[in-house]
């Protein structure tokens, strides 16, 4: 299976994020189109918009860059809760067709800020139990007609979503991703999902959880085409690995001091992200170069673990997840802009080769 490449658009509402600079118009449709137009002239898929309330609509970010560019994918973030499946099937069947089939998805099931929204607070069972009727749904209403569903979480009777998503080739709908390390996340990504996103683990750790999930895949019964498995992470690449190393310590350094590195309580509750904070434990370097500091100052998501070097560094990290059986790489830095175009034309290359 060939390797797709995509970034990251941070979707915020707050400037400076992960050391962006500070602008009053980072988050105008003229800044990030800039950014989807760059993806799309230095060899990336498209980019992850992030999701959380507080942050602007992802779906309305997603049909906005469809709109401004031709090739770029937006893979959408949502929360089941904030969205009804029948509904969100057919925003996004809506977008798929005026984009000529450019979406994709992300299910995001962490903890949020739920009674701003409406919804009423759930244990991890819970949660997980709603995921994976969401995307069982979700998947009818786009490969099906007529559609009854009853579920502890949603029903449906007699629904047809229209638009109809187009076939296109092996596509029969947008790719479902969805991320999570629990017991029950891995359970409904084994079963429901099409993409497992990983967080940057070292590589023994993704090793495990593929088997694992792939040993679910077949203990429980997967309906679906085999499920695949991508990977989240920041990547700090520069001309030199000593410039790299200098750059990503000194960045380190500046978040030490920083006020403002303070992590979200929410997002260190959960599994994987616990996971990756438990790295710095380990060793502040491990493998060839994956660098856990960023983690103990404040760094987050894909921002608590980085893979640091040159070029040839940081691809000859990401052949090696490849060669575990990844197939999908969410990559980023910041400044974004500067990133996405120094790393499609220094890194991409390399992982084409």
């Amino acid at each position: 299976m060939s390797l797709e490449f995509l970034w990251y658009i941070p979707n915020q509402v707050t400037p400076g994020h992960r050391g962006e600079p500070v602008t009053t118009d980072h988050n105008s449709l003229e800044t990030l189109s800039a950014q989807a137009k760059a993806l799309e002239e230095h060899g990336w898929k498209g980019a992850l918009i992030g999701t959380g309330w507080g942050r602007p609509d992802t779906l309305t970010v997603a049909t906005a860059l469809a709109a401004r560019t031709t090739s770029f994918e937006p893979l959408v973030a949502i929360r089941p809760g904030y969205w009804q499946p029948a509904h969100f099937a057919t925003a996004a069947a809506t977008l798929d067709q005026l984009s000529g089939g450019r979406v994709r998805v992300n299910i995001v099931s962490g903890k949020d800020n739920l009674g701003a929204y409406g919804a009423a607070e759930e244990d991890q069972a819970q949660r997980y139990g709603r995921t994976k009727e969401f995307l069982q749904l979700v998947r009818k209403l786009w490969t099906q007609e007529n559609v009854t569903y009853r579920g502890e979480h949603y029903q449906v009777t007699d629904s047809t979503v229209v638009p109809r998503i187009t076939p296109r080739g092996d596509r029969l709908h947008p790719k479902l991703y969805l991320g999570g390390a629990s017991e029950a996340a891995e359970r409904v990504a084994a079963t429901e999902a099409d993409v497992q996103l990983f967080w940057g683990e070292p590589l023994d750790g993704v090793r495990e959880r593929i088997e694992r999930l792939r040993a679910l895949s077949s203990e429980l019964g997967r309906e679906h085409a085999p499920l695949e498995f991508g990977l989240r992470v920041t990547t700090f690449v520069r001309d030199t690995t000593e410039q790299a190393w200098a750059d990503a310590e000194a960045k380190v350094a500046e978040m030490a001091n920083s006020e403002g590195a303070l992590r979200d309580p929410l997002r260190s509750a959960a599994v994987g992200q616990q996971r990756l904070l438990d790295l710095a434990a380990r060793g502040e370097v491990l493998d060839d170069n994956l660098y856990t500091a960023p983690g103990r100052f404040g760094g987050g998501g894909a921002g608590t673990t980085w893979l640091v070097g040159s070029a040839e560094d940081v691809a000859k990290s990401l052949r090696k997840y490849r060669d575990l059986g990844v197939t999908h790489f969410v990559l980023s830095d910041t400044p974004y802009l500067t990133e996405i175009e120094r790393q499609g034309n220094q890194l991409l290359p390399l992982l084409h080769e």
